[in-house]
């Protein structure tokens, strides 16, 4: 298919899939592989990365084979183009035999618009020759952020893909990602053989999202507990935990609590992780509290808050993981509790790791930018998108450093006394010592190593035992000390230490903040913006009704943003409705008259 492909792709946008216009580069990247290019794209989750190779898929012959790391995200994205009326299925290990041979059948029959597969299968030499009997249209490599060693989630079999471009040369390819820095775009292009490909990179920025990050002052359960009653009562979320016991103890107190709270790690079992996953999906309201098993390719629309009690390990992980709030479009949280002891935990698993060690060192290059950002006084937005390569001129507005601008202080003189101390005492102890030394308290411990004649003993007093934590947490985190991992946690001087203890060198840190979460200073809140009412949960009600008889997610059938246009238009005819965003032909055929029903009723009771 040649020339201008546009006013056929528009149509399919406006008629398969019910929206009016292309956002940013979509136009350029659906013609460009239509006819025939090869394309990596960088587009933020919920930037509509999907409808690049979906609009193809519909109008180039033959069948798209899309690769996607996780069953749930196939099973989720082909309910959805199913429900527009496109021809999609997927093989993976979810279907039995009989039911995978007929999949098979249909993608050699040509019957299939798009088919998604795991990437460990398409490797099998079984998939190989099943590919050479179909006409494929195109392959779409989704979450290529897999396939490079410098990227976050990194899996070998994405490794093997490069094989697709050899024997099938003439097919093109799309590969797309929400999460890749410079480095790893780079690994991507090499490993899939994609130097000609057209490189389409629509920015990192999610502008409706709003990033808090906090200190966790020992209470961080007590402090995730009142920003969701403050903010999200009553919605949806994603809580992140670092270990599979906290998941559980964070899950249960959540339930004490009165929230509807499901945990989900990789030790529980298949089903009932599937049972809480599904609830997660099709219920309102349910907030999952998981380990980082959980969550990539989840395509649930409507999670207004992740939230993390643990600091994630890299900036693209933090990236990822809060990417999967506010998918809509409308406003979402991405809220943070982290300490000192996220900090060593995380060093100690890397340190323990049988990686690498140059993989250690990217590792530990990651997590000191991770730290990095939760330090920062300025802007958040504009250090993370930075961090990608990517510009913003001025600071967003929407974090809660610009919300809130942190106290500072001048913590040259104090940052002396806490280095010397660790000097001092060898560079062979913890925090939790160095800070009962610098407060002057004598105990066995330190009277026995002779801590007690030293000249840093009682010079801190100045200072609560709090507060000295969290100026080392902030050295560590600035990089003028450094964990010992091979020496117990001891705390150890780096290069970057030496100005400072002359002087030569001025330190202003973030002040320790009191316990209270962030307020939103009249802006629109997440809780805000969805319209509230009788006709709002009346919709509501009735997708409900539609999504459980089908056994599909609620927002299979239409997004918030689709009811709240109701809410907000209340058409009072067919082609009313059917001129709302996310309404095409097979929806408005399919719901049209129950939805328009719904509407028209209210307005009767009015």
């Amino acid at each position: 298919m040649h020339g201008d492909t546009h006013p056929e792709a528009l149509k399919v946008l406006q008629e398969v899939f019910g929206y009016d216009s292309f956002r940013g580069p979509q136009q350029a990247i659906i013609e460009h592989v239509i006819t025939g290019g090869d394309a990596l794209v960088l587009m933020p989750t919920g930037g509509g990365k999907s409808l690049c190779y979906q609009i193809p898929a519909l109008l180039r012959e033959g069948t798209a084979i899309v690769v996607s790391p996780l069953i749930a995200l196939m099973q989720d994205q082909v309910a959805a183009l199913k429900q527009n009326g496109v021809r999609a299925d997927y093989l993976n290990s979810s279907l039995d035999y009989h039911e995978a041979v007929e999949v098979e059948n249909r993608l050699r029959a040509g019957e299939l618009d798009l088919l998604y597969i795991a990437p460990e299968r398409l490797a099998t030499a079984r998939m190989q020759m099943l590919l050479e009997q179909a006409h494929i249209a195109l392959f779409a490599i989704d979450e290529a952020h897999c396939v490079s060693q410098w990227g976050h989630d990194f899996r070998p079999e994405y490794r093997q893909l490069s094989h697709l471009h050899q024997r099938f040369p003439q097919v093109p390819r799309i590969a797309l990602t929400a999460t890749a820095d410079v480095p790893t775009r780079h690994d991507i292009m090499e490993h899939l053989q994609l130097h000609e490909a057209a490189l389409y990179n629509s920015g990192f920025d999610r502008p409706n999202i709003r990033y808090h990050i906090a200190e966790n002052q020992g209470n961080a359960k007590e402090q995730l507990l009142r920003f969701i009653r403050e903010h999200h009562d009553g919605e949806a979320g994603i809580v992140y935990c670092l270990s599979r016991r906290k998941v559980e103890e964070t899950a249960a107190w959540l339930e004490r609590q009165g929230l509807t709270a499901l945990p989900y790690h990789a030790g529980l079992p298949a089903e009932q992780r599937q049972h809480h996953q599904t609830r997660f999906l099709r219920e309102d309201g349910v907030v999952i509290v998981a380990t980082i098993a959980f969550g990539m390719g989840i395509d649930k629309p409507d999670v207004r808050f992740v939230a993390h009690l643990n600091l994630p390990k890299s900036i693209e992980a933090y990236y990822q993981e809060t990417g999967r709030a506010g998918r809509d479009g409308l406003p979402a949280d991405a809220w943070m509790a982290y300490g000192l002891q996220d900090v060593i935990t995380l060093r100690q698993m890397q340190q323990d790791s049988s990686a690498a060690d140059q993989q250690k060192r990217i590792e530990q290059q990651k997590l000191d930018a991770m730290l990095g950002l939760c330090e920062i006084i300025s802007c958040r937005r504009q250090a993370l998108l930075h961090y990608f390569g990517d510009h913003l001129d001025a600071p967003c507005g929407n974090c809660d450093n610009c919300l809130t601008p942190p106290e500072t202080w001048e913590a040259t003189v104090a940052a002396q006394k806490a280095l010397s101390c660790v000097y001092r005492t060898e560079q062979r102890f913890g925090v939790t010592y160095l800070v009962d030394v610098l407060l002057g308290k004598s105990n066995e411990r330190i009277t026995r190593f002779g801590h007690d004649r030293l000249s840093t003993f009682g010079i801190g007093k100045e200072l609560t035992a709090n507060e000295w934590k969290a100026l080392f947490r902030q050295l560590i985190a600035s990089g003028y000390l450094s964990v010992d991992m091979e020496g117990h946690g001891g705390i150890k001087l780096t290069a970057n230490a030496k100005p400072v203890l002359r002087g030569e060198h001025a330190l202003t840190l973030r002040k320790p903040s009191k316990a209270k979460s962030a307020t939103r200073r009249g802006s629109k809140g997440a809780s805000t913006t969805l319209p509230q009412g009788e006709l709002w949960e009346a919709l509501r009600q009735h997708r409900r009704e539609l999504a459980a008889a089908q056994g599909v997610p609620a927002y299979v059938i239409f997004h918030d943003a689709t009811l709240a246009e109701m809410v907000e238009q209340k058409p009072q005819s067919l082609a009313a409705l059917g001129e709302i965003s996310g309404i095409g032909a097979r929806k408005l055929a399919d719901y049209g008259e129950g939805f328009l029903g719904v509407i028209l009723a209210h307005r009767e009771a009015e």
